[in-house]
């Protein structure tokens, strides 16, 4: 099993102790069968609820207590490219093995659930969530819908939104949402509304991780007069995983719904 670095693991076994760094694979691990062998994970590992509250916390992505991490004696540290610091993985490194994972886009669940599942000796939980996502992947994928123009709001003050190189707009790509701008040098760039809202017709509002309320949705009517703004969970645009399953199915449900509003 080769992870996002490169790194071919063997597999564990059932003595495995896991570190997870990542708040969308901890729930993953679980849906795996591996919760007895999770002894941490982040402050923002809240699913599911009843299970990761008996799984002591390390600190958050970004603010890792690693003598924390280190009395737990993990045999194994799953991290991320984009959620978790360099400089933290390469101290865990030093007395763990480190699996390195990066989804892209939704098309890269199906490799990360085989991944966690070859190396923990989960490979049946692991077929069984592909064969759940690719009949997700296929049930939406027969509907046609229009394709919009969307500004995808994480921030304000100042207002940032997503590239298209990103997971949340890959996702969005498959209600035919695309995402403005159409090209940036930033994964997360600032944008300048209702100037750079120019050409947008639907405005939609994430619930993370800014997280916006009904009450913010008039003042971007105000500033987009043209564009539909609606709220959005933002756990099904962004949590890669497990989850992205039932989230992919809400992001459809809400495009079908906003298509006939």
């Amino acid at each position: 099993m080769i992870d996002a670095a490169g790194v071919e693991h063997a597999p564990a076994g059932p003595d495995g102790r896991i570190v997870c760094l990542v708040p969308s694979i901890t729930e993953l691990l679980c849906d795996l069968g591996l919760s007895t062998q999770l002894v941490g994970r982040t402050g923002f590992c809240i699913h599911p609820a009843d299970v990761v509250k008996t799984i002591p916390k390390v600190g958050g992505t970004k603010d890792v207590k690693l003598d924390r991490i280190r009395e737990l004696a993990p045999t194994h540290v799953v991290v991320n490219v984009d959620e978790n610091r360099i400089e933290d993985v390469e101290e865990l490194a030093r007395f763990a093995e480190i699996v390195v994972t990066h989804p892209l886009g939704p098309l890269d669940n199906p490799p990360l659930y085989r991944l966690l599942g070859g190396i923990f000796g989960r490979e049946q939980e692991a077929e069984e969530l592909c064969a759940r996502f690719a009949a997700t992947i296929a049930e939406v994928a027969a509907t046609a819908r229009p394709e919009r123009d969307v500004l995808y709001l994480i921030w304000r003050e100042p207002w940032m939104t997503v590239s298209r190189d990103t997971y949340i707009a890959r996702t969005l790509e498959l209600v035919g949402w695309r995402t403005t701008p159409a090209e940036s040098d930033e994964r997360y760039p600032t944008v300048e509304l209702p100037r750079d809202g120019a050409g947008v017709d639907l405005v939609l509002l994430p619930s993370e991780p800014y997280r916006f309320r009904a009450k913010h949705v008039p003042a971007l009517e105000d500033l987009l007069p043209h564009a539909q703004v609606s709220l959005i969970d933002g756990e099904a645009t962004s949590w890669y995983g497990s989850r992205a399953i039932a989230g992919i199915r809400e992001v459809a449900r809400l495009a079908d719904e906003l298509s006939r509003g």
